[in-house]
């Protein structure tokens, strides 16, 4: 009974839109409210809320904001963008190729899908609109895209599922690579069908990639060389050892300081104050929904709540590739309605025993989790990505998703070969 009051509960919160974090606070004490004899008082729930906090790996998430806003301040993404289309401008589809591109190298300085919608979107969004592609269609790309985000280490998503799983964030970081690379490869597939099948303005493109063919590939690479350098670096140093994730993440922030105020000039002193004031209203309003996720997961656990649902899908479903296909469609539910890291901090434990049960290698779930979640992003009615992008490009959410629909058909395709052929996520 107080399971199923809890869970009213919380829908009627998120219906009223009252804020996620809120919502979740208060059905953690609910249970300690409605039954004295329930074994953890409300002021244990809130304890342990601020007790969630206490977390080394957790520090990474801050920092990691933090470097991504001055690299978007510094302008790297541009930078990025110039030598991507130096490379592939002259192909079929190959500014958009670039943009994919450009997507997949900042979402492994970000950590964040949003973040690189936002930084990439609002330089490349308008640059391919002027080359003549549909501003939907340029949107959209954008939007998907910067899915990768989370994907691609470092990854916040990934620093989230390790904490509530306790797997390695190495390890996680590692895992994904292979599979942001494959769904990079989908999308930059679709963009030669698109611009296959609608054609391309072929003479302002070619304007554009011979006046960076005119700066010479010695001075683009001059430029941009401490951009790429920005995920060699913070994989680097955690791969090699130097490094924990967290102390990567504080290394990423040093860099980008260095590069964006010595390296580039497009940052100087004075500025630090205003970014690091929005990196704080950034990351202050997801600590809160992390507290309060850490909070309703040990009031779901007291609940038995993950014994439950575990032993229901069991029951119910006998055959591990059913039971896989049950909880990626339960995820994708989730992503579609629900914020990436209180989803992730919730179904973990629910979610973990039933793989461990079918035999599935816990990184590998925790790649599946992130892909179930990115696609949330572009998929209504949260899609954050899809807010970010319409903000950018002044086009209603519903167009850019019809608009992207073929290329999240591509994330799901993804999303079977990674659920369903361990090595992906694995080899590495």
């Amino acid at each position: 009974m107080q399971i199923a009051i809890v869970f009213v509960v919380f829908l009627i919160l998120l219906v009223i839109s009252i804020p996620i974090g809120s919502s979740l606070g208060i059905v953690s004490t609910l249970p300690g409210i409605l039954d004295q004899e329930f074994p953890v008082s409300v002021y244990y729930i809130v304890r342990s809320m601020l007790s969630g906090l206490d977390s080394f790996p957790l520090l990474a998430i801050p920092m990691f904001v933090l470097s991504g806003i001055i690299m978007a301040r510094g302008g790297v993404s541009r930078k990025l963008f110039d030598i991507f289309t130096y490379f592939f401008g002259k192909f079929r589809a190959g500014v958009p190729c670039a943009v994919i591109i450009t997507c997949l190298f900042y979402g492994a300085i970000s950590g964040s899908a949003p973040a690189t919608v936002a930084a990439v979107g609002s330089m490349t969004i308008p640059i391919l609109s002027n080359l003549g592609y549909d501003k939907k269609f340029s949107t959209a790309i954008v939007a998907v895209a910067g899915g990768l985000g989370v994907i691609i280490p470092p990854s916040i998503p990934f620093i989230l599922y390790s904490m509530a799983s306790g797997e390695s964030v190495g390890n996680l970081f590692k895992a994904g690579i292979v599979p942001g690379i494959l769904i990079a490869l989908l999308l930059m597939g679709y963009a030669q069908y698109h611009c296959w099948k609608y054609g391309e303005d072929k003479e302002q493109i070619d304007a554009v990639v011979g006046m960076l063919r005119k700066r010479g590939f010695l001075k683009l690479m001059k430029e941009g060389i401490w951009a790429l350098m920005t995920p060699v670096i913070i994989l680097g140093c955690i791969y090699g050892g130097i490094a924990s994730p967290t102390e990567a993440a504080v290394i990423s922030v040093f860099y980008a300081l260095f590069v964006s105020i010595v390296i580039y000039k497009s940052l100087k002193v004075k500025d630090i104050l205003a970014i690091c004031s929005e990196a704080v209203h950034t990351y202050g309003p997801l600590m809160f929904i992390l507290i309060s996720s850490t909070a309703f997961s040990r009031t779901l656990t007291l609940l038995k709540v993950p014994q439950g649902v575990s032993g229901w899908i069991l029951n119910t479903f006998t055959q591990p590739i059913l039971i896989l296909l049950v909880i990626n469609l339960f995820l994708l539910f989730v992503g579609m309605v629900m914020d990436t890291s209180p989803a992730i901090l919730i179904t973990t434990p629910i979610l973990l025993p039933i793989i461990v049960e079918i035999g599935m290698d816990p990184i590998q779930f925790g790649i599946v989790m992130v892909v179930n979640l990115a696609i949330g992003f572009v998929t209504p009615p949260i899609g954050v990505n899809l807010f970010v992008a319409s903000s950018l490009a002044d086009i209603p959410v519903m167009d850019i998703a019809k608009k992207a629909l073929p290329m999240i058909l591509l994330f799901l395709v993804a999303l079977l070969m990674i659920t369903f052929i361990p090595a992906i996520s694995l080899t590495l």
